[in-house]
């Protein structure tokens, strides 16, 4: 997926008019219409700008990962990034065991 067709599809989601995207990050709907056409390449600043008015990290919006990172993971992963290293390998371990925990129910109940 390009630059442009994600922009379309967060926007969409968002409930969002080109015009207002455009209202919200300082250009017109006529510019946003063009990156969503992939006429023409936002600029770094402008990429930042439109991730977050659409609340997604900048590696999803150019395609890097397939992985949407709302604001709430985000400050998760921040918060987490900042423990002493005992708490935060305290708090890795309960999401390991979490997740295994889930994937094991997942795989019987196939």
């Amino acid at each position: 997926m390009t630059i442009g067709e994600h922009i379309m599809l967060l926007r969409k989601q968002k409930g969002l008019s080109q015009t207002e995207l455009g209202k919200i990050i300082g250009t017109s709907g006529d510019v946003i219409g063009r990156y969503e056409r992939d006429v023409i390449t936002p600029s770094i600043d402008v990429i930042v700008n439109v991730a977050d008015a659409l609340e997604v990290s900048i590696d999803f919006l150019v395609g890097k990962t397939k992985m949407v990172l709302d604001k709430q993971a985000v400050k998760w992963l921040e918060d987490i990034s900042k423990l002493p290293d005992d708490n935060k390998n305290f708090v890795l371990n309960l999401i390991d065991m979490a997740l295994r925990d889930f994937k094991v129910k997942k795989a019987h109940a196939s």
